[in-house]
């Protein structure tokens, strides 16, 4: 299955079975899917907050910029380019 094309203009936002939650025991943000919990990162649990179906992938990749100077464009791309493909995701046009 071919992975899909993350472009700037897309629309990011979680599915509709996924939600995005914090684990007191571990004090680390968590990604809550049926049956699987993932343990987020900083920088992907940041990532994730700023997809609301509303920001763009360039918007996400300008606030996380403007929150820690540098952002690889790429690296946000990939990461949710790995989400859409486990359906974590959905991507609208921009």
């Amino acid at each position: 299955m071919p992975r899909p094309d993350v472009r700037g203009s897309d629309r990011p936002r979680l599915a509709r079975h996924v939600r995005l939650g914090f684990c007191p025991t571990r004090k680390k943000p968590i990604l809550l899917l049926p049956e699987t919990v993932v343990v987020l990162n900083g920088s992907g649990a940041d990532i994730l907050e700023l997809c609301d179906g509303r920001h763009t992938v360039a918007e996400i990749v300008a606030e996380l910029g403007a929150r820690y100077q540098t952002v690889p464009d790429e690296e946000v791309r990939r990461y949710l380019t790995q989400l859409v493909a486990r359906r974590c995701v959905e991507l609208s046009d921009g």
